[in-house]
């Protein structure tokens, strides 16, 4: 675009390289700033307008993001897989990355990643901050089942992590000693204070006025809870991004990356390009959700009627799942089963 700078920046913790190149390729300035906000408004107030920034996409570009897109006329995020394909060179610093990233951007071919909203990124954060606080809830609690099998102590596992019954456990064994059953209430006491907090942020999420009604109608999908709803809502974000189905499940990781040569086919496990907590989360689903859903049941049967595997039967639940989260979420309409047409 003619008339218009182009400015690449390198992103770290504590710098950011830059370089701002004019539309035939003249470097006009490079080097160097603090990332700190003061920084980056005395950096965008300097630049010559108007001008298109482009960053990679990494841990701290959301906030630069939010701090630069009012002062920049264009800015764009790009896909790291991508930017790691065109940018390897013999010969690399985070002054040569800026300068490629310019160029990128001003030859038009920077591959450029989906930024979410800023809200949408918050509450995203929260939800996976509650996938970790559910992680340390299953920690503490076979934390505590470990102390006592180390003890030899007999009890229900059905019942043991409940209060009632884990406090007259407590009581009964005698033989244990008590250094060890100190650690044990620790432990016991830690995964129900995880656990109740990953229980309000859930129902805070699911009660978020630009969340609730979405969740609502993807949990009308027979097979899909809260939690399912809830990470395809956030992390998808926009389902109109995917023109296709197939788009979708390659996001979510369901499907295996190929590979040809000389005439020759090859497919490798599952890809590991995805995203990481809809793929987790998606194929747990699937492992529940054709318990539900007869039609899913169907799939599964099917699958493995033909493969006798049961790991590709459930994927083959999950990108099933995509098809179903895909048409709610675009119609905006509750989901409705059709009647077999055969």
């Amino acid at each position: 675009m003619k008339g218009y700078h182009y400015v690449g920046m390198d992103v770290h913790k504590k710098v950011i390289a830059y370089c701002v190149k004019q539309a035939d390729g003249t470097i006009l300035q490079e080097g160097k700033i603090d990332a700190t906000r003061k920084e980056l408004y005395a950096f965008a107030d300097r630049l010559p307008r108007p001008w298109i920034g482009a960053m990679e996409a990494t841990l701290f570009t959301g906030w630069i993001y939010d701090f630069l897109e009012p002062l920049a006329d264009d800015l764009k995020v790009g896909h790291p897989y991508m930017l790691r394909a065109i940018c390897v060179s013999k010969k690399k610093n985070d002054g040569l990355d800026a300068r490629k990233l310019a160029d990128a951007v001003r030859c038009d071919w920077f591959p450029e990643a989906y930024m979410p909203s800023a809200r949408t990124r918050e509450l995203r954060a929260a939800l996976r901050y509650r996938n970790l606080l559910v992680g340390e809830e299953v920690r503490m609690k076979n934390k505590t089942a470990g102390l006592l099998m180390e003890a030899g102590a007999e009890y229900n596992k059905e019942k043991l992590h409940g209060k009632k019954y884990f406090n007259s456990l407590m009581d009964s064994l005698d033989y244990v000693p008590e250094p060890v059953k100190e650690l044990a209430r620790s432990s016991h006491e830690s995964a129900k204070y995880f656990g109740k907090m990953q229980e309000r942020m859930v129902e805070a999420l699911t009660q978020a006025p630009d969340l609730k009604e979405r969740v609502e109608r993807l949990t009308s999908i027979p097979g899909v809870g809260e939690i399912t709803a809830l990470t395809w809502a956030l992390e998808v974000d926009d389902p109109h991004r995917f023109k296709t189905v197939k788009q979708a499940v390659s996001y979510c990781g369901l499907c295996s990356s190929q590979k040809e040569s000389a005439g020759k086919l090859r497919r490798a496990p599952l890809s590991k390009q995805r995203n990481s907590h809809l793929q987790s989360v998606l194929i747990e689903a699937a492992n529940i959700a054709k318990r539900w859903n007869p039609r899913l049941q169907q799939v599964y049967d099917r699958v493995l009627a033909k493969r006798s595997n049961k790991n590709e039967a459930t994927i083959e639940v999950a990108r099933k799942l995509v098809s179903y989260l895909m048409c709610v979420d675009r119609s905006g309409e509750r989901f409705q089963m059709k009647e077999n047409l055969n």
